[in-house]
This record gives C-alpha cells, sequence and structure tokens, in this order.
C-alpha cells in the first residue's frame, strides 16, 4: 500500500497544472497550481529538516483554513514527521498545552491570529522549541521564526542535501504515523487518534468508493480544516482526482470570516459542499429568513412547494415512483420560481453536500432534498480516517447514514458482543485498514476501544434489508427509562431545534426516571417577532404565558396524531420543559469545540432544574423558573 507521499506525487504528476488551492486574501480568488503546491511542499519540508527535524517528531498545526494548512501538512509528512493538528476553536490555554505537551511536539506551525493563544502558555510547553509563524508579524523571541526563514532555509538545504531530502522521504512507510489527532475530551483528558499513512489511504479509496468527484469540482471547505471529515473528504480526495478546494476568506474575527462565507461561495461557485449539522441548520435557517421577507404570501406558497416536493420524493429511493410521477409537472414549476433562485444564492452549481459530523434530522434532509441541493449524509468517526459509510447521488435514503464503504467489515452487536440480525439495533463495531493504530500514550483507552482489529464505535444503529446503516446516538446519551428501557435522544434533540422557529437548543434528559424531561433554548429572535404580532410585552404575564404554550405546541407537534406524530415513540417525548435563559457556547463550556452539546456538563449546570421538573410544579409548563427565564432571555 503507497503512502500519503505516493498519493501526493502521484497527483501532481497527474494533475501538474491544475489549480489545486484557492485563496482570497482580500483582493479576490488567486489559484495555485498541483506543481506549485509541490514545488512549497518541498521547501518547507526541507526546512524542517534543516531544523534538525527527525522521522517521527511531532509538529503541531494551529491555523484558520489557508493554503499554508496543506503546504505545512504535507510538508511534515515529507519529512518524516507527524502533524498535531489543533482546532483553532480552542481557546481555553490548558486544552492548548495539555495537547502539545501529551504529543511532546517539537515545533508548533501557528498563524498570526493564533500566535498570542501560545505566547500567552510559552514558559509552560518544556518540550516546544520552535515556532513558525505564518504571518508577517512582529517575532518576540528567537524561539519565534518566520515562515520566509523556513522556506529560505529550505531552499538551502535542498541545493545541499538533496540526498538527505530524497532519504528521508523514502523511508516513510504506510504504518509510519501522520497524524495524532485529538478529541475534544469533554469527559476526560482529550485522546490522541493515532492515524497513519495507511489508514488514510485505505480511508480515501474506500471514500471513492461512494463518492464521485470529477477533476473539474471545486469546492468551498467550509469546515475547519483540522475536522476529520473536511480533511479526508476534501484535502485528500480531491487532490487523488484533481479537483480543487478553496478556503473561506479570513477576518479577523471569526464572525468576520462567516460574513465572508456567502459572497464567498457565489465567488467559488462550488459543484458540492461538505456540512456538518450546525452548518446546515444555520443555512436552513438564512433561507427560511429570506422567503420570509417577501411577505406571507411567498411564505404560504414556499411552504407549499416544499410540502408538494417532499410527497415527491418521498425517501430519495422511491424518488417520483408510482402516483408520485405526475406530480413532477407541479414541481417544475415550483423548482422554477423558488428553488432555482435558492440554488443560484449557492452560485448555481451546487449539485449535492455531503453531511457528516452528527445525526441529521431526516426532515432536515427533506428540505435539502426539495430545493435541489441534497444532503448525502453519512457517518464516521476520526478513529476510522473517518468514513465508515455514506449516501451518494447514485444510492440513498433520506433518514439513514448511507451505505457502508468498500473493503469494510461492519458488524451490529449486541451488549454481549454478539452480532445482531438484521434491523436490531446494536452497537456498530468496525473493522479495516482504515482504523487508527491506537491512542497516543494511552493504551488502556486503545485496549477498551479496540478488540481483536475491531473498533467498537459506542453508537447505536441497525442495518436494514438494502444494507443502509442507521445511527442513531451515542451510547453514553441514552435515555434510561425507569423500567431500564433505554432510547437515544439525538435524532429528537435535533428535530426539534431544527424543525421548530422557535427553539434554538434542546438536551433531553432520563435517568431512570418516570418521565423525560426537556432543557430548551428558545430562539430569541423568534419569540420577540412573535409577541410583536400579538402586540404582547416580553415583561408582562401574559406575554410570558404565550411564548411558553407556543414553545409547548411547537413540542406537541410530535403527539400521536399530529404533524411529526409518528417520528418518534410516544414514551420519550418530554413531558416537563424547562426553558433556559443561556444559550449553550463554547464559552460557557457547554458546547465542545465541534459544536457538540456536553451532555455531563449541562446536567451539572442545571441539576437543580431537572430535580425541580420532577416535580407536580415544575412540571406545569407556566411554572415560576420558565416565567423568569423567559424574562431574563428577552432583557439581556
Amino acid at each position: 500500500m503507497k503512502t500519503l507521499l505516493h498519493f501526493f506525487n502521484q497527483s501532481v504528476d497527474r494533475f501538474h497544472d491544475n489549480i489545486y488551492l484557492w485563496e482570497n486574501r482580500g483582493d479576490g480568488y488567486r489559484g495555485t497550481t498541483y506543481g506549485k503546491t509541490r514545488e512549497m511542499v518541498y521547501r518547507f519540508a526541507a526546512g524542517l529538516m534543516s531544523l534538525g527535524i527527525k522521522k517521527g517528531d511531532r509538529i503541531a498545526l494551529l491555523s484558520e483554513a489557508r493554503n499554508d494548512w496543506v503546504i505545512c501538512e504535507f510538508g511534515m509528512l515529507f519529512a518524516g514527521a507527524v502533524n498535531v493538528p489543533l482546532s483553532v476553536r480552542i481557546n481555553e490555554p490548558d486544552e492548548i498545552k495539555f495537547r502539545l505537551n501529551h504529543s511532546g511536539a517539537r515545533i508548533l506551525v501557528a498563524s498570526g491570529t493564533q500566535i498570542n493563544k501560545i505566547r500567552q502558555i510559552r514558559t509552560e510547553l518544556p518540550q516546544l522549541e520552535k515556532i513558525i509563524v505564518l504571518d508577517d508579524i512582529p517575532l518576540i523571541s528567537t524561539a519565534e521564526v518566520s515562515l520566509g526563514e523556513i522556506l529560505t532555509s529550505g531552499d538551502l538545504f535542498l541545493e545541499n542535501h538533496r540526498d538527505v531530502f530524497q532519504e528521508t522521504m523514502a523511508s516513510v512507510t504506510q504504518d509510519d504515523y501522520a497524524n495524532i489527532s485529538y478529541t475534544s475530551g469533554t469527559t476526560a483528558d482529550p485522546k490522541g487518534i493515532i492515524l497513519t499513512h495507511g489508514n488514510y489511504i485505505a480511508n480515501i479509496e474506500q471514500g471513492y468508493s461512494l463518492m464521485d468527484i470529477s477533476e473539474n469540482y471545486t469546492t468551498l471547505l467550509i469546515l475547519p480544516w483540522d475536522h476529520a471529515f473536511a480533511h479526508t473528504a476534501g484535502i485528500y480526495c480531491f487532490m487523488g482526482k484533481g479537483a480543487s478546494i478553496a478556503s473561506v476568506q479570513a477576518g479577523k474575527t471569526s464572525l468576520e470570516s462567516l460574513k465572508n462565507l456567502s459572497k464567498n461561495i457565489r465567488e467559488i461557485r462550488p459543484y458540492l459542499l461538505f456540512s456538518v449539522p450546525a452548518i446546515a441548520k444555520n443555512i436552513k435557517k438564512n433561507i427560511e429568513k429570506s422567503i420570509r421577507a417577501k411577505g406571507s404570501f411567498a411564505e404560504m406558497m414556499f411552504a407549499f412547494s416544499l410540502k408538494i416536493a417532499f410527497i415527491h420524493d418521498g425517501t430519495g429511493w422511491n424518488r417520483g415512483k408510482g402516483l408520485r410521477v405526475f406530480l413532477k409537472p407541479v414541481l417544475a414549476v415550483f423548482d422554477y420560481i423558488y428553488f432555482r433562485k435558492i440554488r443560484e444564492g449557492f452560485g448555481g452549481r451546487l449539485e449535492f453536500f455531503i453531511g457528516g459530523g452528527a445525526l441529521l434530522d431526516i426532515e432536515f434532509q427533506r428540505f435539502f432534498y426539495a430545493i435541489g441541493i441534497p444532503m448525502m449524509q453519512g457517518y464516521g468517526l476520526t478513529e476510522a480516517s473517518p468514513f465508515i459509510s455514506s449516501n451518494s447521488v447514485r444510492n440513498h435514503k433520506l433518514g439513514s447514514s448511507g451505505l457502508v464503504v468498500a473493503n469494510l467489515e461492519l458488524k451490529i452487536c449486541d451488549e454481549h458482543g454478539n452480532t445482531c440480525p438484521s434491523g436490531e439495533k446494536g452497537e456498530v463495531v468496525v473493522k479495516g485498514k482504515n482504523i487508527m493504530a491506537g491512542y497516543w500514550k494511552n493504551e488502556e483507552a486503545t485496549q477498551e476501544t479496540l478488540r481483536n482489529g475491531w473498533l467498537h464505535t459506542g453508537d447505536m444503529g441497525f442495518m436494514d434489508r438494502d444494507g443502509f446503516l442507521y445511527v442513531l446516538g451515542r451510547f453514553k446519551s441514552l435515555l434510561i427509562a425507569d423500567d431500564g428501557e433505554k432510547y437515544s435522544p439525538e435524532g429528537m434533540e435535533e428535530a426539534f431545534s431544527s424543525q421548530s422557529g422557535f427553539i434554538e437548543q434542546c438536551m433531553l434528559y432520563n435517568n431512570q426516571n418516570p418521565y423525560t424531561v426537556a432543557l430548551i433554548v428558545p430562539n430569541k429572535e423568534a419569540i420577540q417577532q412573535f409577541l410583536s404580532e400579538k402586540e404582547q410585552e416580553p415583561a408582562s404575564e401574559e406575554g410570558q404565558k404565550a411564548i411558553l404554550k407556543k414553545i409547548d405546541q411547537e413540542l406537541q407537534e410530535y403527539r400521536t396524531g399530529n404533524r411529526y406524530g409518528e417520528m418518534f415513540p410516544q414514551r420519550w417525548l418530554p413531558s416537563a420543559i424547562g426553558v433556559l435563559d443561556e444559550a449553550f457556547t463554547e464559552e460557557n463550556h457547554l458546547l465542545n469545540f465541534q459544536l457538540k452539546t456536553v451532555r455531563g456538563r449541562v446536567v451539572d449546570k442545571y441539576s437543580q432544574k431537572i430535580s425541580y421538573l420532577y416535580t407536580p410544579a415544575g412540571k406545569n409548563i407556566f411554572n415560576l423558573q420558565n416565567m423568569a427565564a423567559i424574562q431574563t432571555l428577552l432583557s439581556t
């Protein structure tokens, strides 16, 4: 099996003059060819060697998405080193310090906007020898060196020691480590997931078994590039097909970068986009907001057009079949009036999304399918490099996590490790060449997760008779009733927050209790508009009760006989609602840097409120705590 170095060089040889990287530094997008990318990679790799980097050394990378991210990572690999990618979302000094010290990183590569995170803890990083700064900013110590200096040193090294460079490159094998990627560490110290060159090569080829990428494809890689999904699906898989990737134009702040997103999409005009639920949710809300701005009639007609599309499309597997075929002419009219214009907002060439990262509610999938840019949901774990399964344009079922990639064994196991029959729920367990080598310096966790070569994912799922995988959520997140029955809440939580304009965030809780309770963060903008339309004041008891009644009505839609009455088992729907006056955020540590709810911390913070919801007073949605939360939320 070849290494990532072989893969890179073969791609460059085949697509030498194709544009691989697009970057906008404020003066429009400019392209860098595959050939030019290799030239920069070699220079950086040689520059690292001039610093004394040896095979197996760890080098950390802390930067926003940009051309240098790819160049530096491949430079590390060509120098025989291991990349330790760090999320720019990590702001806690202790979290950064742990990853750098635990990995034993000798060098850190950092952008100008991230460097201060390191400077404030520099004295607590005894193993860190050098910091390579990507941007032209003043350096404050001899330990800091500019990227330009490294590239110049690399030129001299290649001129005088080309043989050493070639020998190092040739010495890298498929079993050598390529990355150590750290988990979010929500319940304990983060674990460093070791992925080898062979893991990545296997997973790239597995991805190609389901994903079609043409040489002319371009994507705006909107996910953080250290994210396992963006890393393999974007940086690597596009490279192997001669396609191109673009980075979002960086702003001085994350908010400024976010504002560039819509403009950049129109500039790049991507053929496909990679997404996770948090991003998909924002895209959907922005579309709905623009429709609302056109007036009530346009909003009503858009809702009707979606309804027609939902009926016609089914679950994708049965799209337009049977009597549905008669809806095609009507759908074509709505597509011309509404859906086509939405697609033009994405540049007009977007064919589909690939979704990953977490569960995506089926109603969410139906929405994107209806407007003509389907979100093909997949499933994976960083420990699997990360692809395990995915829907594709060729084969898909909305609501599923798709077909399993080629050359990967997958089984559903019960609590005793026995294989479950088709359709029965159990733990998703996989085995293949894409499975990690283990956790860095954590043999106990490695032994617990890898058993006889099988990766125990900790996710609940089942396979249907057509071979589609359905992933239901983490076992650690399960609701547990007082009779011991278990259920994954993640699909319900995603549905509540995505299908209701009044619910921004939601977490369900049941730990062997008589009923399930919900912690709800209302959508502040939506409830303000709701009160305005009703001409009611948020400070008034009448206004607060109107909001609580509306939230309750939204959840009642999931009861038998109502709009979503068939989606979830009735016994798991919440019987009591606790309204929160503060959102789950990274700043309050209720979201991790992957924007996933840290359930344990939420339970700890709101333990008294949860207990209150199991009292007669708390079960009444108009309780004093909920009334006060609404008033506080609207006054901040």
